[in-house]
Order: C-alpha cells, then sequence, then structure tokens
C-alpha cells in the first residue's frame, strides 16, 4: 500500500510558476513509477507527465513539454512538478498516481495506475 500526499497547488497569473509536491509513504516508494494527471471542470482526468523508478525516463504531455518538469526524489519519498509558464488552461486538479511499472505509452493511461493522491488546485488566472 502506498499514500500519496500532493502539495503545492494555488492561484498564479498567466505566466508564472509553481512547484507541485507529492509526498509518499508506506511501501518503497523507489519500486514505482509515479503520474502526474489533471482534471478540470466538466472533463476527463488527463495525463500530464510520468516518471520512471529511476527517474531515468521522463513522459510528457504534448500541452505542457517544455513547460513543466517532472522530477523524483527517491530518498525524500517525493515527486514533483515543476511548472513555468503557465495558461489559463492550466487550471485544474492536479493527482499524483503511482504504478508498480509502466513503459512508453503505458504510463500515460491512468487506468494502469494503482494509488491515488487527493489532489491539489491549480488556478491560472488570465
Amino acid at each position: 500500500q502506498v499514500q500519496l500526499v500532493e502539495s503545492g497547488g494555488g492561484l498564479v497569473q498567466a505566466g508564472g510558476s509553481l512547484r507541485l509536491s507529492c509526498a509518499a509513504s508506506g511501501r518503497t516508494f523507489s519500486s514505482y513509477a509515479m503520474g502526474w494527471f489533471r482534471q478540470a471542470p466538466g472533463k476527463e482526468r488527463e495525463f500530464v507527465a510520468a516518471i520512471s523508478r529511476s527517474g531515468g525516463s521522463t513522459y510528457y504531455a504534448g500541452s505542457v513539454e517544455g513547460r513543466f518538469t517532472i522530477s523524483r526524489d527517491n530518498a525524500k519519498k517525493t515527486v514533483y512538478l515543476q511548472m513555468n509558464s503557465l495558461k489559463p488552461e492550466d487550471t485544474a486538479v492536479y493527482y499524483c498516481a503511482a504504478v508498480g511499472y509502466c513503459s512508453g505509452y503505458g504510463c500515460y493511461d491512468s487506468r494502469n495506475y494503482e494509488y491515488w493522491g487527493q489532489g491539489t488546485q491549480v488556478t491560472v488566472s488570465s
């Protein structure tokens, strides 16, 4: 069992930055690939970014590539999402999630993830 707690959300102006954190507890954090997803009001949950267990591979949605960076610190059992050049369309509840293993397109599919956090709200004003 893995417990995930997100933090770092808030209100920011367009063009600004935020850094989300997701702290894990429970079983060995380094045994899990990690992902970030988001859900805007009235929309389905969508993939944002993912990172392999070692951190050696990362994956991004086209809409955030070049603006967002996912990273992890296995010693601190934490995964991060650095979000730069934020746009109003980035407004959503952001969730982190864990899966034992994923690669390639498998990391993009929310159905593959086993554990989820409660989410943190990000609001970008224009």
